[in-house]
Parts: structure tokens; sequence; C-alpha cells
């Protein structure tokens, strides 16, 4: 029977800094099996309940609560101590009341914030990519790996309020003026702002847009934001 490729383990010191874990410690830690989301932007499960969250002491208490289904991504049980844990996820502990979804905030990629019990349901969903096929559907790719069938009108670079674990599309925020982004990567992840303009991408230079971020104009590549409403959040992102 065949293994899955690559490493489980990490060097500490080559672990991503929003991991938040104590670089003096023993020498490995448990590394993120690619999937979902991609390796350098997401967590594993284990050390997200022991590091970040710090819900559990040591690795033997966050497998029994990940072997014993306690742990909810998404509304789906995952089981893995590798799963990777990624932007927007939802998070849900069996036998406590909190729930966190995974946003960029302070300058750090991943950050869980607490959410409301009615938020659990909900998740921004960037589209990736776009394919016709047959029928006049179209199936849609998102940053999160998952792919739907659908007939909803939405371009690559919009996001998708999903209801989960269902996939059903609730909205469609548009990627255009006057529509909030949140900064998903470098030193202002987590900033929100409103597009005054979109420049279109050439052969050297990524597409761009200008953002006004308290009272200030910045120009980025587009490609490191994520809208997330039009006069505010649909979500709750903070």
């Amino acid at each position: 029977m065949g293994t899955i490729a690559g490493s489980k383990k990490l060097k500490r010191q080559m672990s991503p800094m929003f991991w938040k874990i104590n670089r003096k410690d023993k020498r490995f830690v448990i590394t993120v099996r690619p999937g979902s989301h991609p390796k350098n932007n997401s967590i594993p499960s284990a050390v997200l309940l022991r590091d970040t969250l710090n819900i559990v002491d040591t690795l033997r208490e966050a497998k029994s609560s990940i072997y014993g289904g306690k742990v909810k991504v998404d509304g789906v049980i995952q089981k893995s101590l590798h799963h990777s844990i990624g932007l927007m996820d939802v998070v849900e502990l069996e036998n406590t009341s909190n729930i966190y979804r995974l946003v960029p905030k302070n300058g750090r990629i991943l950050f869980p914030i607490k959410i409301n019990e009615n938020e659990k349901s909900k998740k921004l969903v960037m589209v990736k990519s776009k394919t016709s096929i047959s029928g006049g559907k179209t199936q849609l790719g998102f940053h999160d790996g998952r792919t739907i069938i659908t007939d909803t009108s939405v371009n690559v670079g919009d996001t998708c309020l999903l209801q989960i674990p269902e996939q059903k599309i609730l909205d469609v925020i548009k990627f255009e003026k006057n529509s909030q982004v949140i900064i998903i990567k470098g030193t202002n992840a987590g900033r929100v702002g409103t597009i005054n303009e979109i420049k279109e991408g050439t052969f050297t230079l990524p597409k761009r847009i200008s953002l006004l971020i308290d009272d200030n104009t910045v120009e980025i590549p587009a490609q490191i934001t994520m809208a997330i409403g039009k006069e505010k959040p649909i979500i709750q992102i903070e």
C-alpha cells in the first residue's frame, strides 16, 4: 500500500512566524501536508490547537482531540494532525462554545478570531479559476482548493459568500471600484480599504489597485487583496 510523500516534521527554526510556536523547544515540529491551502499559507491542525489557540498543552492532547473527531473545519470533522487550516477557515471545537475564523490581522497572514454562533456556517472564498463546462454551467475554483459547479455570474478575483459545509453560494462580492478589500499578505496584512481604481496588468507588472486606507492612498498588487463587502465586511473579520 502506498504512502503519502513528504516529511511529517519541520525544523522549528524554519516554521512560519505566524504559527507563533516556541522556537527554543524541541528541534522539530509537525508540519502541514499540502491540501486545501498552500503549505506556506496554512497552519497544521495540531499546531493550531497547541501553539496558536493554546487549547491543549501537549501534542498527545492534540492527537486525542483530533483523532477523537472533536475538531471541525468548515463544518467537516478533520482527523489529520497535518490538515492545512488557512485563510477564512472556520474552526469549531467540541465541548467548547468558542468558534474561530482565521483572518489576516496586525501583519500576520493568519490570526484566529472568535466569531458568533450564527457565523460558523458562512465563509468567504476567493475565485481563482473559472471554466465553462457542458450544459451551460461553470466550474469555479476557490482559494481553499474547493470547486463547485454553478450558473451564478462571477469572475476570477471576485469573492463568494458560501454556506458551509453545503457549499451553497449565498452572495457574490465583485472585485471592482468602491468594493472593500482586506490585504491578505505582507506587512499590511489585515488592513481594510476601499478600491479607488483598478489598473490592468502588463507583461512586466501584475494587476494593481489604488486603495484608500485611513484617508491614505496606496497602490498594491491586486493578488494580495480579497474583496470582503461593499460599505462594510459582509461577515465578521475582526
